[in-house]
């Protein structure tokens, strides 16, 4: 399943996103990871949870490598329960209009994978024009 939490910068969407991924902890059979731009939500999660930085990560460029590296995770790891993906316009060179191909790529993976995908958007769902929001549940506006 993908999960969108969406709203403008600054309406509370990465504080929620900790909130549920340390909640998530609680019931998971699973691993979680949570991928945020910067190192600034270490320490706000859940030691369980693993963090990845993307600034670690300078050669991951655009979407496509972006989908190649959430594999790569995927294949190292078979016992991944939900992905966290925090503010991914601030990731690479992320635009609105890589937003629809993205999210569609996720639901696949999430499918073809068993994984969840909790992802959080710096828009208003009026700008999410072309994204295919069919079985996709927004917790956040």
């Amino acid at each position: 399943m993908v999960k969108l939490m969406i709203g403008r910068a600054g309406s509370g969407k990465t504080k929620k996103m900790v909130e549920v991924a340390n909640q998530s902890v609680e019931a998971a059979n699973g691993n979680i990871v949570f991928i945020s731009k910067d190192n600034k939500l270490m320490y706000d999660l859940k030691y369980f949870i693993r963090f990845i930085c993307m600034n670690d990560y300078p050669h991951i460029t655009n979407s496509d490598e972006y989908i190649g590296f959430i594999y790569g995770i995927i294949s190292g790891d078979h016992d991944i329960e939900t992905i966290f993906i925090d503010g991914i316009l601030k990731h690479a060179d992320f635009s609105k209009a890589d937003l629809p191909e993205y999210i569609r790529r996720l639901k696949a993976i999430s499918e073809l994978h068993e994984v969840n995908f909790v992802v959080s958007i710096s828009a208003d769902k009026n700008e999410m024009e072309g994204v295919d929001l069919s079985g996709i549940e927004i917790i956040h506006e």
